[in-house]
Protein backbone atom coordinates (compact mmCIF):
# COMPACT_ATOMS: atom_id res chain seq x y z
CA UNK A 1 0.00 0.00 0.00
CA UNK A 2 1.22 3.57 -0.82
CA UNK A 3 1.33 5.76 2.14
CA UNK A 4 0.66 9.70 1.81
CA UNK A 5 3.09 12.17 3.58
CA UNK A 6 1.90 15.51 3.90
CA UNK A 7 3.97 18.14 4.61
CA UNK A 8 3.46 21.70 5.34
CA UNK A 9 5.35 24.96 5.60
CA UNK A 10 4.58 28.11 6.44
CA UNK A 11 4.21 31.68 4.18
CA UNK A 12 7.02 34.30 5.60
CA UNK A 13 5.92 36.02 8.09
CA UNK A 14 7.13 39.16 10.46
CA UNK A 15 7.92 41.31 7.21
CA UNK A 16 10.24 38.70 6.06
CA UNK A 17 10.93 37.46 2.70
CA UNK A 18 11.74 33.96 3.23
CA UNK A 19 10.76 30.86 5.73
CA UNK A 20 13.02 28.15 5.46
CA UNK A 21 10.41 25.90 6.33
CA UNK A 22 8.55 26.55 3.39
CA UNK A 23 11.78 26.59 1.48
CA UNK A 24 12.95 23.02 2.62
CA UNK A 25 9.11 21.73 2.55
CA UNK A 26 8.66 22.99 -1.40
CA UNK A 27 11.90 20.93 -2.21
CA UNK A 28 10.36 17.89 -1.50
CA UNK A 29 7.64 18.42 -3.71
CA UNK A 30 6.91 15.00 -5.93
CA UNK A 31 9.32 13.15 -3.52
CA UNK A 32 8.04 9.56 -4.19
CA UNK A 33 9.52 5.64 -3.52
CA UNK A 34 8.12 2.12 -3.40
CA UNK A 35 5.79 2.01 -0.48
CA UNK A 36 5.14 6.56 -0.49
CA UNK A 37 4.71 9.42 -1.77
CA UNK A 38 5.06 13.42 -0.44
CA UNK A 39 2.41 15.82 -0.52
CA UNK A 40 3.51 19.37 0.08
CA UNK A 41 1.43 22.43 1.13
CA UNK A 42 2.09 25.72 2.44
CA UNK A 43 0.39 27.23 5.17
CA UNK A 44 -1.04 30.91 6.11
CA UNK A 45 0.85 32.38 9.02
CA UNK A 46 -2.97 33.27 10.00
CA UNK A 47 -4.32 32.32 13.11
CA UNK A 48 -7.25 29.68 12.60
CA UNK A 49 -6.96 30.01 9.28
CA UNK A 50 -3.85 27.92 9.75
CA UNK A 51 -5.65 25.40 11.33
CA UNK A 52 -8.87 25.53 8.58
CA UNK A 53 -6.55 24.66 5.87
CA UNK A 54 -4.55 22.23 7.49
CA UNK A 55 -7.95 20.24 8.49
CA UNK A 56 -9.24 20.52 4.80
CA UNK A 57 -5.76 19.08 4.26
CA UNK A 58 -5.96 16.24 6.20
CA UNK A 59 -9.41 15.43 4.90
CA UNK A 60 -8.48 15.75 1.81
CA UNK A 61 -5.74 13.68 1.45
CA UNK A 62 -6.46 11.04 4.03
CA UNK A 63 -2.33 11.25 4.99
CA UNK A 64 -0.76 8.97 6.61
CA UNK A 65 1.89 10.65 8.21
CA UNK A 66 1.48 14.44 8.64
CA UNK A 67 4.79 17.00 9.57
CA UNK A 68 4.08 20.46 9.48
CA UNK A 69 7.27 22.34 9.81
CA UNK A 70 7.88 25.89 10.91
CA UNK A 71 10.62 28.49 11.52
CA UNK A 72 12.37 29.06 14.92
CA UNK A 73 14.28 31.77 14.48
CA UNK A 74 17.40 31.89 17.41
CA UNK A 75 17.34 28.08 17.59
CA UNK A 76 20.31 26.46 16.65
CA UNK A 77 19.43 23.05 15.95
CA UNK A 78 16.49 21.24 14.18
CA UNK A 79 14.04 21.15 17.00
CA UNK A 80 11.31 18.02 16.71
CA UNK A 81 8.58 19.02 19.06
CA UNK A 82 7.16 16.75 21.99
CA UNK A 83 3.72 18.90 22.97
CA UNK A 84 1.58 21.37 21.39
CA UNK A 85 -0.31 23.08 24.34
CA UNK A 86 -4.25 24.88 23.96
CA UNK A 87 -3.50 28.74 24.19
CA UNK A 88 -2.16 31.31 21.49
CA UNK A 89 -0.36 33.91 23.38
CA UNK A 90 1.45 35.90 20.25
CA UNK A 91 4.34 38.57 21.15
CA UNK A 92 4.39 39.74 17.03
CA UNK A 93 1.19 40.04 14.70
CA UNK A 94 -0.11 37.44 11.98
CA UNK A 95 -0.20 38.04 8.79
CA UNK A 96 -3.69 39.40 9.18
CA UNK A 97 -2.85 41.48 12.13
CA UNK A 98 -4.10 39.34 14.64
CA UNK A 99 -2.19 38.95 17.82
CA UNK A 100 -4.08 36.92 20.13
CA UNK A 101 -3.44 36.79 23.77
CA UNK A 102 -4.07 34.23 26.36
CA UNK A 103 -6.71 32.86 24.44
CA UNK A 104 -7.67 28.46 24.15
CA UNK A 105 -7.06 27.59 21.04
CA UNK A 106 -9.98 24.91 21.21
CA UNK A 107 -12.25 26.04 24.76
CA UNK A 108 -13.00 22.01 24.32
CA UNK A 109 -9.67 20.66 23.96
CA UNK A 110 -7.73 19.37 26.38
CA UNK A 111 -4.56 21.21 27.55
CA UNK A 112 -2.06 19.61 25.41
CA UNK A 113 -2.03 17.20 22.88
CA UNK A 114 1.71 15.07 22.25
CA UNK A 115 3.05 14.41 19.28
CA UNK A 116 2.62 10.75 17.37
CA UNK A 117 5.79 11.12 15.26
CA UNK A 118 8.64 8.75 16.55
CA UNK A 119 10.13 12.12 17.47
CA UNK A 120 13.54 10.59 19.63
CA UNK A 121 13.82 7.84 16.35
CA UNK A 122 14.08 11.00 14.09
CA UNK A 123 16.27 13.07 16.44
CA UNK A 124 18.49 9.73 16.74
CA UNK A 125 18.52 9.32 12.59
CA UNK A 126 19.26 13.49 12.19
CA UNK A 127 22.35 12.99 14.32
CA UNK A 128 23.44 9.84 13.11
CA UNK A 129 24.10 11.59 9.22
CA UNK A 130 25.85 14.94 11.53
CA UNK A 131 22.66 17.12 11.51
CA UNK A 132 22.66 19.44 14.80
CA UNK A 133 19.01 17.79 15.96
CA UNK A 134 17.30 17.74 19.21
CA UNK A 135 13.67 17.02 20.84
CA UNK A 136 12.18 20.43 22.11
CA UNK A 137 9.58 20.72 24.96
CA UNK A 138 8.17 23.59 23.68
CA UNK A 139 6.49 24.87 20.31
CA UNK A 140 6.05 28.36 21.58
CA UNK A 141 2.84 29.99 21.87
CA UNK A 142 2.78 31.30 18.19
CA UNK A 143 1.27 30.35 15.36
CA UNK A 144 3.37 27.33 14.82
CA UNK A 145 2.26 25.56 18.51
CA UNK A 146 -1.57 26.97 17.13
CA UNK A 147 -0.79 24.92 14.22
CA UNK A 148 0.49 21.78 15.84
CA UNK A 149 -1.82 21.87 18.41
CA UNK A 150 -4.75 22.23 15.59
CA UNK A 151 -3.17 18.83 14.18
CA UNK A 152 -3.36 17.00 17.11
CA UNK A 153 -6.63 17.89 17.87
CA UNK A 154 -7.84 16.54 14.10
CA UNK A 155 -6.33 13.65 13.57
CA UNK A 156 -6.70 12.84 17.43
CA UNK A 157 -8.17 9.15 16.88
CA UNK A 158 -7.32 8.77 13.52
CA UNK A 159 -4.63 6.41 12.16
CA UNK A 160 -2.24 8.72 11.11
CA UNK A 161 0.88 9.62 12.69
CA UNK A 162 1.22 13.76 13.39
CA UNK A 163 3.78 16.67 14.48
CA UNK A 164 5.88 19.77 13.97
CA UNK A 165 9.39 20.23 13.26
CA UNK A 166 11.46 23.46 13.98
CA UNK A 167 14.11 24.87 11.94
CA UNK A 168 16.08 27.64 11.82
CA UNK A 169 17.13 30.66 10.36
CA UNK A 170 18.89 29.96 6.72
CA UNK A 171 22.41 32.00 6.79
CA UNK A 172 21.40 34.68 4.21
CA UNK A 173 18.17 35.49 7.19
CA UNK A 174 21.12 35.71 9.77
CA UNK A 175 23.30 37.86 8.28
CA UNK A 176 23.79 41.13 9.15
CA UNK A 177 21.97 41.20 12.28
CA UNK A 178 22.92 42.63 15.59
CA UNK A 179 21.48 39.79 17.78
CA UNK A 180 23.56 37.12 15.72
CA UNK A 181 21.19 34.69 15.41
CA UNK A 182 22.71 30.84 14.19
CA UNK A 183 21.49 29.45 11.53
CA UNK A 184 21.86 26.61 9.41
CA UNK A 185 22.12 25.71 5.96
CA UNK A 186 18.72 25.10 3.45
CA UNK A 187 20.41 21.53 2.26
CA UNK A 188 21.03 20.51 5.98
CA UNK A 189 17.50 21.44 6.80
CA UNK A 190 16.11 19.35 3.78
CA UNK A 191 18.15 16.41 4.18
CA UNK A 192 16.81 16.67 8.36
CA UNK A 193 13.29 16.68 6.93
CA UNK A 194 13.88 14.08 4.51
CA UNK A 195 15.22 11.54 7.28
CA UNK A 196 12.04 12.90 9.46
CA UNK A 197 9.67 11.13 7.04
CA UNK A 198 12.03 8.19 6.15
CA UNK A 199 11.78 7.63 9.96
CA UNK A 200 8.31 8.02 10.19
CA UNK A 201 7.61 5.57 7.68
CA UNK A 202 9.49 2.54 9.07
CA UNK A 203 9.51 3.25 13.16
CA UNK A 204 6.44 1.90 14.52
CA UNK A 205 7.80 2.63 18.24
CA UNK A 206 10.02 5.47 19.38
CA UNK A 207 12.99 4.61 21.11
CA UNK A 208 13.60 4.81 24.75
CA UNK A 209 16.68 6.92 25.32
CA UNK A 210 17.76 10.73 26.00
CA UNK A 211 16.26 12.83 23.35
CA UNK A 212 19.04 15.73 23.52
CA UNK A 213 15.98 18.30 24.36
CA UNK A 214 17.47 22.09 24.62
CA UNK A 215 14.30 23.88 24.60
Amino acid sequence: MIKTVLLTGFEPFNKASINPAWEAVRALEGWCGPNFRVEVRQLPCVFDEANDALAALVDELYPDIVIAVGQAGGRAEISVERVAINVDDASILDNAGRQPVDRPIREDGPAAYFSTLPIKAMVAAMRDKGLTAGVSQTAGTFVCNHVFYGLMHHTAGKPVKAGFIHVPFLPEQAEGRADNPPSMPLADIIAGIRIAVETALTVERDVAQPGGATH
